[in-house]
């Protein structure tokens, strides 16, 4: 991409964010009438004025003021229900990597195990399409029944979430290895083991990279209902905890969150599958 067309797009995202931030301050602007209303107790207190709930959505001004306020100290811990963003976002992590680790674990052999087998495939794949379609919340009351423990539910829910576009794309990748790299294998009487390390995982690492990254999108947008529906901690929590008390600056300032903290994640797996296709 050239650096006047990035240049360019820069300047027409600025434009659009300008747009966007315009129109909200023009539809929540309030009436001159009305009292101004602060969606942080503390800076109501400072400014001298009485907290006032949500009567609306807030400004972008009231939003910018709760991201400076949760962001000056992000891993405070008040008490069950009242937690810093940092901490919040650290569990939501937390449960995200640790079912998705757990997903690579099976995913990734049992894809191999399908690419490389067409017996195997055709004995698995009407599981497959069966349990694949099914919402991973669907799975959440009988986790909390069978498991009966939020957190290990919750990475439960990752689990299931984050094993299908792994294993289809493993699979995917290892049956579209060149048929004449096998031969070679074959010929040279190199163990399917060591076949499927040195000349398939090389060769299909892009795929399976990019099943991961699907993966790892899903997971992230399930934690954030899992933990709506279990409570405690995480993000999600946090959200429908502000949402309770009508905090709607704090709402929003957790969407924001959720979407940097998604679109990091992505970026990380976009740069390694960028590395490893470079690579071959």
């Amino acid at each position: 991409m050239s650096p006047s067309l990035n240049l360019r797009a820069g300047l027409v995202s600025i434009v659009l964010l300008l747009a966007f931030v315009g129109v909200w301050q023009l539809a929540t602007q309030p009436k001159a009438s009305s009292a101004p209303a602060y969606a942080d107790p503390e800076y109501a207190a400072m400014m001298g004025t009485a907290t006032t709930k949500a009567a609306g959505l807030p400004t972008p001004d009231a939003v910018g003021q709760t991201l400076l306020h949760q962001l000056a100290n992000p891993f405070y811990d008040n008490g069950p229900n009242d937690k810093g963003i940092g901490i919040q976002l650290s569990w939501s992590l937390g449960r995200v990597l640790a079912g998705f680790l757990l997903a690579v674990i099976v995913a990734i052999p049992l894809g191999f195990l399908i690419g490389m087998s067409p017996l195997v495939f055709k004995a698995l794949n009407p599981y497959i399409q069966l349990l694949k379609p099914i919402s991973p919340l669907a799975w959440m009351p009988l986790a909390l029944y069978t498991i009966k423990d939020a957190n290990a539910s919750s990475i439960f829910v990752i689990f299931i979430c984050s094993i299908w576009p792994m294993m289809i794309n493993t699979a995917h990748g290892v049956a579209s290895v060149r048929k004449d790299w096998l031969n070679v294998a074959k010929t040279l009487e190199v163990t399917p083991l060591k076949t499927a390390i040195t000349v398939i995982l090389p060769a299909a690492a892009p795929t399976i990279l990019t099943g991961m990254r699907i993966s790892m999108g899903i997971a992230w947008l399930v934690i954030v209902a899992a933990e709506m529906l279990v409570g405690g901690t995480g993000i999600g929590y946090f959200v429908w905890n502000e949402w309770n008390n009508l905090n709607l600056a704090n709402v929003i300032f957790a969407i924001f969150m959720i979407g940097v903290v998604g679109m990091l994640l992505d970026a990380i797996f976009g740069a390694l599958t960028r590395f490893v296709a470079y690579q071959e």
